[in-house]
């Protein structure tokens, strides 16, 4: 009997359990969460926090959706959204919904536009 295989690649599911502590899904206000939730750091790292904390603090400076950031960073969401939990939980970033699909399609407010180009117009 052989002993039991382990993977060569440091990217596997113990890497994740490691990286959350353990935890397998964000609790309170990181549960609603989605890929096109806007993330915007709030506070730069500090010293001493983990790596992936410190990345997701770095990349979004300027909003950043969910999908990109998991792409840039390669984690899977639920894996990046406990991580968002926590920096969510400690007040260093902020979590902004997405446009809901029903005003997404709506286009801008015509108003608004004739009201800019008519003071673009008296410049």
């Amino acid at each position: 009997m052989s002993a039991p295989r382990r993977p060569a690649d440091p990217s596997g599911l113990e890497r994740y359990y490691v990286l959350t502590g353990g935890r397998s899904r964000p609790g309170g206000s990181a549960s609603s969460l989605d890929v096109a939730t806007l993330v915007v750091s709030l506070a730069a790292p500090l010293p001493g926090m983990q790596y992936e904390h410190e990345e997701i603090l770095r990349r979004c400076r300027d909003p950043l959706s969910v999908a990109e950031l998991g792409a840039h960073l390669g984690l899977p969401f639920n894996i990046l959204a406990v991580l968002l939990a926590d920096l969510l939980d400690a007040g260093r970033i902020e979590a902004r919904d997405p446009i809901p699909a029903h005003d997404a399609g709506r286009g801008p407010d015509l108003a608004l536009l004739q009201e800019v180009l008519s003071g673009l117009e008296r410049l």
